[in-house]
């Protein structure tokens, strides 16, 4: 099966919006590591790894649950800032990958009260990213150019699923690697 493949625009500094080719993922897992957490991210053709601290991961894992927390957390405070000026993540996109380093792009859509539309694209990390997309149900993508350079780690995700390994995190941030 083909992967779907989009063409956002995607600026850089000053330089003209430049057309990228990206390809929709989704959240496939989240596990414990002894240092945070490895998401998997990936679609039926391909799964890799972003790894993110404890705190992240546990969102993600919470808003994939769609767990009610006792009090709002930072993503909470973030969309309800957001809802408060009549914004919301459209899309995520995992951008770029230099010396194993992974970088994004929020892009969130407003409207003011007169009903004008604006396009907000921001830099952030792409586990900030991961984490709003997830809890807004928003896309997230991935360019071409990473997509082709990660390493395809489906079939460790899969071999955890065999062997009956839960791929997620206590969402209390209480797991523990052994």
């Amino acid at each position: 099966m083909v992967a779907p493949r989009l063409v956002f625009p995607s600026s850089r500094g000053t330089v003209a919006p430049v057309n990228k080719t990206v390809i929709e993922v989704h959240v496939r897992a989240v596990l414990p590591t002894s240092g945070g957490c490895a998401v998997f991210i990936g679609n039926s053709d391909k799964v890799f790894i972003v790894y993110v601290d404890q705190t992240v991961g546990s969102a993600i894992t919470m808003f994939m649950r769609e767990m009610t927390k006792e009090r709002p957390l930072t993503h909470d405070l973030m969309a309800h800032l957001m809802t408060a000026v009549g914004a919301h993540v459209e899309r995520v996109i995992i951008n770029d990958l230099k010396n194993a380093t992974y970088y994004a792009r929020m892009i969130i859509a407003a409207e003011n009260e007169l009903q004008q539309k604006k396009i907000i694209e921001l830099d952030a990390r792409p586990s900030d990213c991961i984490a709003m997309a997830t809890q807004q149900k928003a896309p997230i993508y991935v360019s071409q150019e990473v997509w082709d350079e990660v390493e395809d780690m489906s079939d460790v995700l899969r071999k955890m699923e065999e062997e009956g390994l839960k791929p997620e995190i206590d969402p209390e941030g209480e797991a523990e690697e052994e």
